[in-house]
């Protein structure tokens, strides 16, 4: 996983990364069903190309590498992958 939103996105879900992300990784969108029921927004993991477009639009700064993301906040990561029921990684 490339990156990931964490809690600063809570009850804000500002739509500024849905729109820089090249490849429609983030969701819900807000014309997606679950948008209203959700309180966050989440990054697919499989699907982030790790470009860093979702960064500085955020105006909450929610969204992080997953390698600079802060230690309280490192369940995040997970809480993104589950969103998407997918660790990111490959199994088999």
């Amino acid at each position: 996983m490339a990156y990931v939103i964490a809690e600063p996105c809570i009850g804000v879900k500002d739509t500024a990364c849905v729109d820089a992300c090249p490849v429609d990784c983030i969701h819900p969108r807000k014309d997606e069903a679950g948008f209203d029921s959700e309180t966050q927004l989440f990054i697919d993991p499989r699907e982030c190309i790790d470009c860093g477009a979702c960064v500085p639009v955020c105006p909450v700064s929610a969204i992080f590498a997953l390698d600079d993301l802060p230690a309280k906040w490192a369940h995040y990561a997970q809480i993104n992958a589950d969103h998407y029921d997918r660790s990111g990684r490959e199994t088999g």
